[in-house]
């Protein structure tokens, strides 16, 4: 179903080069959401695209992890920093994708150790400050999660428990998806309590992101078929207090991601302090290297006025 992107055989284009060209936003605000930037991103680099997470590193840096494990750290547009360095987590001959599919990332920003969720095979990855592989693992709990829809969603909360979410349930049929709160580090063998999550019809959880706060931002996907198949996003907001073992997560929206705002197949999410007490939101899209789709860089602020009355609250 895919038409791919034709690749020079042979290609061996390392270069460090990264283009980020600005692209209209088409609307000022989604939902309490102010759109502060949009840009489409490009390289000759062969590592280039396919970006299905994103963290941020807190010195000003973007870290970006694709579904065949490399890995791209960027300055942002608008900031002074480092250049950007292409590289990988699963070595180039290691790199098949059932053992290199990178869906999420999430890290302790005290210690600097970063966790990765690979789909196909249901694993999580733990690396230190330095992005070197610590320990490796496939939760008993994700080993029935199907291949191609498994582990897509996770988040470490300040307390250090994780969320994870699968993208689709463990049947083909039904709207709920499972998902895992583990008390602990997930690679640590820490045995997680099972909940469910209904996203809305059509949608797809395929990010989360921690607020400060406590709640925990939730990023959704819609595929709207066609020739060619175009894209619709969804924010909304939930508390990890109100997991409760065997039953339905629920979550609240926030904004809607959708023309005329530029839209492609937005997976990863960042979350920054912004300079007015409130978040910067930092979206980026998976191109899946086809021809129809962009990797787009998406910039949103939410202020501090607004955030304080938006979504859920603890019991």
């Amino acid at each position: 179903m895919w038409v791919r992107w034709p690749k020079p055989a042979g290609s061996n284009d390392e270069r460090p080069i990264l283009a980020m060209t600005a692209v209209p936003r088409g609307m000022a605000r989604a939902g309490p959401l102010r759109v502060l930037g949009a840009w489409q991103l490009a390289s000759p680099n062969r590592y280039f695209g396919s970006y299905s997470a994103l963290v941020s590193l807190g010195d000003g840096t973007l870290l970006a992890a694709s579904d065949s494990g490399r890995r791209l750290r960027f300055t942002p547009p608008g900031r002074h920093g480092p250049g950007p360095r292409f590289d990988y987590f699963a070595a180039p001959e290691f790199g098949e994708k059932r053992s290199a599919d990178i869906e999420a990332m999430t890290r302790d920003p005290v210690t600097g150790q970063l966790w990765t969720a690979l789909e196909w095979n249901n694993r999580i990855d733990r690396y230190d400050r330095d992005l070197r592989l610590e320990r490796r693992v496939q939760p008993a709990a994700m080993r029935r999660w199907r291949a191609n829809t498994g582990a897509e969603a996770m988040v470490r909360l300040a307390d250090g428990r994780f969320v994870v979410l699968a993208e689709a349930g463990e049947r083909w049929f039904g709207d709920e998806g499972p998902g895992l709160l583990f008390p602990a580090d997930p690679t640590e063998a820490a045995a997680p309590l099972r909940f469910r999550f209904r996203p809305p019809a059509g949608y797809s959880p395929v990010d989360l992101a921690a607020l400060p706060d406590g709640r925990v931002l939730i990023l959704l996907r819609r595929v709207l078929w066609g020739v060619p198949p175009h894209f619709a996003g969804k924010l909304m907001v939930a508390h990890p207090s109100t997991i409760r073992a065997g039953q339905a997560w629920h979550a609240a929206p926030l904004a809607d991601l959708a023309a005329p705002l530029p839209v492609d197949n937005y997976e990863g999410l960042a979350i920054e302090a912004g300079s007015d007490g409130g978040l910067v939101l930092w979206l980026i899209a998976d191109s899946n290297h086809t021809v129809f789709q962009r990797t787009l860089l998406l910039k949103l602020g939410w202020p501090a006025t607004q955030k304080a009355r938006e979504g859920p609250r603890a019991p």
